[in-house]
């Protein structure tokens, strides 16, 4: 997104408030030789993007943030729980065939496989391509014998900030990451149970609901 383009007047006004803060609107519009509803709608569109702080009988300070650092507050802030989704799992003696077939019914671009519960590997659409393409019996090959096996796994938690589950995705180029809990399971062994998925849809949805507003409940 493009820094906001500020007027001269609108950077004017923020020189001020650096300068006197804190400073009234009457103060404000009498060093600029205006009227207070003529600088009305500049404090407001300052206001509300961050630049400018109004303290009711106090008066503006300035805040230094811009639209763009509210934005990334926001996201980094956001927890990995609020805009996760339905992962799509198979046991690891599941035939390619059968996950080749579960990953189109699906729509999905990675499905994740288990074993008693606990997260072992994943399987993308590259992997499943690549095994296609050769001379191997899909039918009879498990999906445990191509999959990306723990621990060279990324994956994130709830706790985590959706900003880390998108640098995720970018820096190990893939469709996206388990979200995980640490469990232990029937057999005492440790390790982690997939609740949810974090994908490249995932985030782009996060910027078109920011975009149109749906997250003020979050």
């Amino acid at each position: 997104m493009n820094p906001i383009e500020l007027t001269n007047r609108q950077k004017q006004i923020i020189e001020l408030v650096k300068k006197h803060e804190p400073i009234t609107s009457e103060h404000i519009a009498e060093q600029l030789n205006m009227t207070r509803a003529a600088l009305r709608p500049d404090l407001t569109i300052l206001t509300m993007s961050g630049f400018l702080e109004a303290r009711p009988k106090v008066g503006y300070l300035y805040s230094g943030q811009s639209v763009n650092n509210m934005i990334s507050d926001f996201i980094k802030n956001l927890k990995v729980e609020n805009i996760k989704s339905s992962p799509v799992i198979v046991s690891e003696d599941t035939t390619v065939y059968d996950a080749i077939v579960t990953l189109f019914l699906e729509d999905v671009g990675t499905i994740y496989i288990h074993s008693g519960g606990l997260l072992t590997g994943v399987a993308s659409r590259k992997d499943f391509l690549k095994i296609a393409l050769g001379k191997t019996d899909i039918h009879k090959v498990p999906v445990g014998i191509i999959m990306t096996r723990m621990p060279n796994i990324a994956y994130v938690k709830d706790d985590d900030s959706a900003y880390d589950a998108a640098a995720k995705i970018i820096l190990h180029e893939v469709d996206s990451v388990p979200v995980v809990e640490q469990v232990c399971a029937e057999n005492g062994k440790t390790g982690y149970k997939i609740t949810g998925k974090v994908s490249k849809t995932n985030i782009t949805r996060l910027f078109f609901d920011l975009c149109n507003d749906k997250l003020g409940g979050l």
